[in-house]
């Protein structure tokens, strides 16, 4: 029996409804209006990074592309749409034929942006561009607000592995994701059998309290894990009392123990009196683990802590208190008119209360200082300056319908290791402040 037999969703066969009603009906009124063919220009950016952050993490890019290869309007969508009279026969058939045609750009997963940077740059008909608002802003801000967190736990962390576990904390779906993002931004495994499958990041788990709780007595639960999983394994120590687990499971075990994890009280003293104990039980190369509620600052008070890895899960998967990177999908350009080699026209929402926009099809660069580190985000429109020639940001990821930038995820978290090692050493400060690097806006002349 298969996952489709099951009926669970962990397959989508189309991304077409992971939409928002007035995308159709936008579509709709552009089709009979006789602009829905017009050729639009369309950027994902935020405006400002998260209260106290230094630095934005683009993650989800892989996933946005498998989103627009498979929006697709298939006979049980479009009878979903007709029974429901959310757009006309005319806009149906329009749909029933939708194959993204255009082109995609965008800041490389991994890659790290500020305010106003173009992260993606949609190209193509007004009509095929707008239907993908939605799923491309629910991948990015979600996959890139993990992955801001995660970079940040990295930076906190000083090279000690990482572990996500907090498929337990958020919907199982967003689960995966979740893991995907925090392995990108420096998270080096996962207790999220789904992610493993399906993203090859490795996984890892031995066992919870009811597994001790299971057993007449901790020793029990200690030597039937034991048993079974060999020696280098993880006993849980703090179920009862943990300076008697400690000892009990390097009696089991020797010296040879893997590791033990610590998953409540005070874990910085709690740490320091494991070690030294472990140390005078002989088991000196046992390792030790910390999970409970973590977060980046918690992390970083346990720098001097003899403490091996951490075991993350609610505030990682839940942006740690930033769950969206709050990035928005406008329309930046339009062709004159109809024909198709209209030149562009920039096109820009004027308002109050912080919301304004720059028109203009962009690019991007980063302008490094006399040491090679990274000093501004250049954003303009019109010719790109030689000077910054090479360090564009931009690269393309579809064109003319086809994905023409797929990677592995590995390829990904080293791009994002490099960039973030690239910016000034005030980036990884866990104390609020500013974007690390200022946003310059150039405009050289006329271009599209």
């Amino acid at each position: 029996m298969g996952v489709a037999d099951l009926g669970l969703p962990v397959d989508v066969p189309s991304t077409a409804l992971f939409t928002d009603h007035y995308e159709l009906t936008m579509l709709q009124a552009a089709l009979k209006g006789g602009t829905g063919g017009r050729r639009s220009v369309f950027e994902v950016f935020t405006r400002r990074l998260p209260d106290g952050r230094r630095y934005g993490v683009v993650g989800g890019t892989g996933r946005v592309l498998d989103a627009v290869e498979n929006f697709r309007f298939d006979a049980d969508v479009l009878a979903f749409l007709r029974e429901r009279r959310v757009v006309d026969e005319p806009t149906l058939e329009w749909l029933a034929d939708y194959r993204f045609g255009g082109d995609i750009w965008g800041y490389p997963e991994g890659e790290v942006y500020f305010p106003g940077s173009p992260i993606m740059r949609v190209e193509g008909s007004f009509g095929e561009c707008v239907l993908l608002e939605t799923v491309i802003l629910s991948i990015l801000n979600h996959d890139s607000a993990i992955a801001a967190a995660a970079s940040r736990m990295a930076s906190a962390a000083g090279g000690r592995p990482l572990i996500e576990m907090g498929a337990r904390r958020t919907h199982e779906l967003a689960a995966v994701a979740a893991s995907r993002a925090a392995y990108l931004g420096g998270f080096t495994s996962t207790s999220d059998l789904a992610a493993g499958f399906r993203y090859n990041i490795p996984t890892v788990g031995t066992s919870a309290h009811a597994f001790t709780l299971l057993h007449d007595s901790e020793r029990d639960a200690f030597q039937a894990q034991v048993d079974s999983l060999g020696r280098d394994t993880t006993l849980l120590v703090d179920t009862y009392d943990v300076t008697e687990a400690v000892r009990t499971a390097v009696e089991i075990a020797g010296p040879e123990l893997g590791s033990v994890r610590i998953d409540s009280g005070d874990l910085l003293l709690v740490a320091h009196r494991v070690r030294q104990q472990l140390d005078e039980l002989g088991a000196r190369d046992t390792k030790i683990i910390v999970t409970s509620d973590l977060d980046e600052y918690a992390i970083a008070s346990l720098a001097a802590a003899p403490v091996d890895a951490y075991g993350v899960g609610t505030q990682l998967v839940t942006g740690s208190g930033h769950p969206t990177a709050s990035m928005v999908y406008k329309l930046v350009a339009r062709a004159e008119t109809g024909d198709a080699g209209a030149p562009l026209v920039p096109v820009a929402k004027k308002s109050t209360g912080g919301k304004t926009s720059v028109g203009g099809r962009k690019w991007a660069a980063r302008r490094l200082d006399a040491h090679g580190v990274a000093e501004a985000e250049v954003v303009g429109t019109g010719p790109v300056p030689d000077r910054l020639a090479g360090r564009q940001l931009l690269v393309e990821l579809v064109k003319g319908g086809e994905v023409v930038a797929r990677e592995p995820l590995d390829a990904a978290r080293d791009r994002h290791a490099t960039a973030r090692a690239n910016l000034p050493l005030s980036a990884t400060q866990l104390s609020r402040g500013e974007p690390v690097l200022p946003t310059e806006y150039v405009h050289t002349g006329s271009g599209s």
